[in-house]
């Protein structure tokens, strides 16, 4: 695929992820806000610590001269999927259509990652497979579930969960 192809997808993801800004209900705003800005700093962490172990590498990107893993990815896509997870989360549900919903989230964003991985250079596993990042999205939402729930818990009056 051409570079400039490999670019349009990034400029895609960022456009898609401002436009997931129009979905979310005005009263989950701030719900969606914490759980975007905590994705961030859970995949700041975890993709540092991936590309540095060599276990993916990400040839095209952006900031290339200044980390080495994807920034549209980590600070944008995942982090705007995880604030639109959080504003729809089916907390009135039974436990398995809970469950349900963080198979569904993880195994759409897995598809797109071996999608990508397969026909563009935006990733390439090194000594990493679909199971490793399967299992690696559904805990960081899980993560940001739990430090969310955590959190607009100990306000008073929260009616963002």
């Amino acid at each position: 695929m051409s570079l400039l192809a490999q670019y349009g997808i990034i400029v895609s993801a960022w456009i898609l992820s401002l436009l997931m800004i129009l979905v979310i209900p005005r009263e989950k705003r701030r719900l969606a806000m914490v759980a975007f800005l905590f994705k961030q700093y859970l995949t700041c962490i975890f993709g540092h610590v991936v590309v540095e172990l060599q276990l993916l590498a990400y040839p095209v990107r952006e900031f290339a001269e200044v980390n080495r893993t994807s920034f549209t990815y980590e600070y944008m896509a995942f982090p705007m999927t995880c604030a639109v997870f959080n504003a729809y989360y089916p907390s009135s549900r039974s436990g398995w259509v809970q469950f349900g919903y963080y198979v569904l989230f993880t195994t759409v964003l897995i598809i797109g990652e071996v999608l990508l991985q397969q026909y563009t250079d935006l990733i390439r596993y090194v000594h990493w497979n679909w199971f490793w990042s399967w299992a690696t999205i559904f805990l960081t939402f899980l993560m940001t579930r739990a430090f969310c729930v955590i959190y607009f818990g100990t306000m008073r009056g929260a009616r963002y969960i």
